[in-house]
């Protein structure tokens, strides 16, 4: 799919007059469109820039058992809500009890951020996390935590300054189901 960032950052202007905001004659206003267009494509939905399958691929080690548990913390992760346009942040956890592949916890936070820089619900940014995991490396166990702060609850709506919504996704069969609560930090 191809981008074309002057007719988004038309878009931008035009939604700014349709709300009696006009870009040409407010100063603060000058230059909007074309700013909010690149932060969206170059940052806010630059995921969709990385092919996640190929990432991984290119980053599996072949190796004999360690770790019993890999815990990677505190991510960092910014997503937009598909529904409100509005930037969600806050931590992702992830862990697996891997088998013979391993993965660089580096490539991890890449492929959280790849996900999480896309139009996505929360839950599918774990789900795919977890999916493309299980699939790549084929660990007994993994799992994807994200604990974000959601401007669409605190900027609009009910306004619950300080709320944020925790989703998990697992994939594969874990020997103690409260052993992956744990690795993943949920209840904390």
């Amino acid at each position: 799919m191809s981008i074309d960032r002057q007719a988004a950052a038309r878009a931008i202007d035009a939604f700014l007059v349709a709300i009696g905001r006009d870009p040409a004659a407010e100063p603060e206003l000058v230059g909007t469109g074309a700013r909010v267009a690149d932060a969206f494509v170059d940052e806010l939905c630059s995921g969709y820039a990385v092919d996640t399958r190929a990432l991984l691929e290119a980053n599996v080690i072949d190796a004999g058992s360690g770790a019993s548990v890999v815990i990677a913390r505190d991510i960092p992760v910014e997503t937009v809500c598909p529904h409100h346009l509005m930037v969600a942040s806050g931590l992702a956890t992830v862990a697996f009890a891997p088998r013979a592949r391993l993965i660089g916890i580096g490539v991890v936070a890449r492929l959280v951020m790849a996900h999480a820089r896309r139009l996505r619900l929360q839950e599918e940014i774990g789900e795919a996390v977890a999916a493309e995991l299980a699939a790549a490396i084929e660990p007994a166990w993994v799992g994807c935590r994200l604990v974000l702060s959601h401007g669409c609850m605190t900027a609009r709506g009910g306004r619950a300054h300080g709320a944020r919504v925790e989703s998990v996704a697992t994939r594969g069969e874990a020997l103690d189901p409260g052993l992956v609560h744990r690795a993943l930090g949920v209840g904390a």
